[in-house]
């Protein structure tokens, strides 16, 4: 194999990879035996016929692709090598050429990765974090869990309030016709919850059991069904059944049943330490967002396309993975959503081009402070790797590559730098 490099505009290259004769003559002849089986010809028992005799009859081209696809992999591999440049996008492949007897000569053009020209990332202002914890905040948190430990009666002496679980069946109506999905029985509905189109939930406060209410709604000019968009409509209701949370007393009783303190007030004094806890974490995660954000806005560089492309693809790729996870195909999260492929990569772009500006401008600021992990650093990182994972993690390491181990330390790397960029901020 030879190269040859050439450097293009906005941080481009194109790579030309020639392959000799030798080694694209084997590839022909591994296509042709994989291809063998599946072609006749008169006079020839199937799966013997030579080669000569399907090149003469088809033309030697027909084994051109397969021969492409088995050398292309692995002499990109070994140019990415040879090159010594940071590629950081997928190839994008052309064939130059591809004829017996001769060369095999295609290219593959590359982003590579951009050189950060810094600005000021040091004195920055960031916000001062509060940790200050309010005894409305307090109240709040233990009415949460109070909530959360409450039970559902039945209520039959009032109409319905808000916030109450009700059992209805429902019925749709535009311009006095029926239509498709505006008709549910014995549905449960939780009044606030938002799960009706705006104004629904309202109009059935006040509605008592089993006597029927009209609702009239308008729905929403972006709602899913096209037929419905901006439309005026009646529902025609029936509660059979009200249902509301009875909440705990919240007392020293309480306290014991859902902490394992014996009194509110070190329950109470529990809970505040925790708010407290969170501001600070949440303060700290600001102060990191709010002096990256200005780091990475003081710094210059040039994206190429191809970079923020193969970042979009990655990214679409994690969301695909999670969606799939959770029991749920693509294709079913279009169809719900309305979204297509193409708008998602379209939403996702500003953010692959934020995450790759800020991993660039992180990676320089490493570069420019000196940071390095120490292997001890490292290991202290597998570790705590290790026990979310419930594992043993002299385990753990035996089955991370080098590779893996460079990109971790690189990882930690990044995040002493933030940690860098924020000790030597100012807070305002």
């Amino acid at each position: 194999m030879s190269l040859q490099v050439e450097k293009l505009e906005k941080n481009m290259a194109k790579l030309t990879i020639e392959v000799s004769a030798d080694d694209l003559e084997k590839a022909l002849q591994n296509a042709y035996t994989k291809q063998r089986k599946k072609i006749n010809l008169p006079g020839f028992r199937k799966g013997k016929v030579p080669r000569q005799m399907i090149e003469k009859m088809y033309g030697p081209e027909i084994f051109y692709d397969d021969a492409a696809n088995e050398l292309i992999p692995k002499a990109y591999s070994d140019a990415y090598d040879e090159s010594g440049l940071e590629i950081v996008s997928q190839p994008e492949i052309d064939v130059v050429q591809i004829e017996k007897g001769k060369p095999f000569i295609f290219t593959a053009e590359v982003a590579v990765k951009p050189a950060v020209t810094l600005g000021q990332y040091k004195g920055l202002e960031v916000d001062k974090i509060s940790s200050r914890v309010t005894q409305k905040e307090i109240d709040a948190r233990v009415q949460e869990e109070a909530e959360k430990n409450a039970r559902t009666v039945t209520v039959e002496d009032r109409p319905v309030q808000d916030k109450d679980e009700v059992i209805l069946d429902f019925e749709g109506f535009v311009d006095g016709e029926t239509f498709e999905g505006g008709k549910g029985e014995n549905y449960p509905l939780t009044i606030g919850s938002g799960s009706f189109i705006p104004g629904f939930e309202e109009q059935l406060i006040g509605a008592e059991a089993e006597k029927e209410v009209e609702v009239k709604v308008t729905f929403p000019e972006d709602y899913h069904a096209e037929n419905l968009k901006g439309r005026d409509a009646v529902f025609k209701c029936t509660i059979h059944e009200i249902k509301a949370k009875e909440l705990p007393e919240i007392d020293d009783e309480f306290a014991a049943e859902v902490s394992e303190f014996d009194t509110l007030e070190e329950y109470k004094a529990d809970v505040k330490a925790k708010i407290k806890e969170q501001k600070q974490a949440e303060g700290k995660e600001k102060q990191e967002d709010q002096a990256v954000e200005q780091a990475v806005a003081n710094a210059s560089m040039e994206i190429p396309d191809a970079m923020v492309e193969t970042q979009v693809r990655q990214m679409a790729d994690d969301f695909a993975q999670r969606i799939q996870a959770q029991g749920m195909s693509m294709e079913q999260y279009f169809q719900f959503t309305g979204m297509t492929a193409e708008k998602m990569r379209e939403e996702l772009r500003p953010q692959a081009l934020k995450r790759i500006e800020t991993r660039l401008v992180l990676e320089a600021v490493v570069e420019a402070e000196s940071i390095e992990v120490s292997d001890e650093k490292l290991d202290e990182e597998i570790q705590k790797m290790a026990e979310r994972y419930r594992m043993e993690a002299d385990k753990l390491k035996e089955y991370m590559g080098e590779n893996e181990k460079k990109q971790m330390k690189n990882d930690i790397a990044v995040q002493e730098a933030i940690t860098f960029i924020v000790e030597n901020a100012v807070e305002k």
